[in-house]
């Protein structure tokens, strides 16, 4: 028997001796904890959404500490939730993990199977024809509507254009950019709000549309602009109260110098 063979066998039975304590542990609070007995998916469904964001963040941040404890926070949400269901006869743990293992097999039969793929592309193209033959009727299915709308666009856009419903070069994909641009002008100039609405929101999708052709991602775009944005404007802040004076009482002239002195600095 080799060294490998044991380290293996030992470390094996490790994670599964720590996942069970795990495991009883949640267990336990749902049953003694009176605020976690109290809870129901719907009750948690936004500290999960929360605790993803968190996760997110620690990638964004390249903070290997903070992930590793922001997945034990999703790594709880999913015992836990598992937990709720049991309690309710609605489904197990075990139903959860066969559920998982038997999908990841079913979509990889480039590594599961005979099937030969020629690289990442064709894996994905072969992955969204097995989900239609999941029982979903859509390839537009699948994409949650709690997505912020930015990565939903994104993700919406790019599965339509797995089967070929998309521009065939970017310069096309940026002439609907400018093309929705003069329309939101018109609708401006009409004064109509709901038009306004409307054809800003077809801008939008259509910039997701160009940014997929540039490659960026535009929630994450969006998210380093908006944080840039705070950095540059708690400067403002810091450099005001350094002076002595207020931010309500600044002119807009003292907040546009040091907004370009901020720029130079990140």
């Amino acid at each position: 028997m080799s060294f490998y063979y044991v380290y293996k066998k030992i470390m094996t039975q490790e994670y599964a001796s720590n996942f069970e304590k795990f495991v009883n542990i949640v267990n336990r609070l749902r049953r003694e904890c009176p605020w976690d007995r109290e809870q129901t998916h719907k009750s948690i469904r936004h500290s999960l959404i929360e605790e993803t964001y968190e996760v997110v963040e620690a990638i964004d941040d390249n903070d290997n500490d903070e992930l590793k404890k922001e997945l034990g926070d999703i790594l709880l949400h999913v015992v836990f939730h598992a937990s709720i269901a049991e309690q309710s006869n609605e489904f197990t743990l075990n139903d959860v993990i066969d559920g998982i293992t038997e999908k990841l097999i079913r979509r990889h039969p480039h590594v599961f199977g005979e099937v030969e793929v020629s690289g990442s592309k064709q894996v994905i193209s072969n992955w969204e024809k097995i989900k239609l033959t999941e029982g979903r009727n859509s390839l537009m299915e699948g994409v949650p509507k709690e997505l912020p709308a930015l990565l939903r666009a994104h993700r919406l856009q790019d599965k339509a254009s797995k089967v070929g419903f998309d521009w065939e070069k970017k310069e096309q994909a940026w002439k609907k950019v400018d093309e929705e641009m003069h329309e939101l002008h018109r609708a401006i100039e009409s004064g109509k709000q709901a038009e306004v609405e409307s054809e800003f929101g077809d801008l939008l999708f259509a910039m997701v549309n160009y940014s997929r052709f540039i490659n960026v991602n535009p929630e994450i775009a969006l998210r380093h602009t908006v944080e840039k944005f705070i950095t540059r404007f708690q400067y403002i802040e810091r450099k005001l109260s350094d002076m002595g004076k207020d931010i309500h009482s600044s002119s807009l002239e003292e907040m546009d110098k040091l907004w370009e002195e901020a720029k130079t600095k990140s």
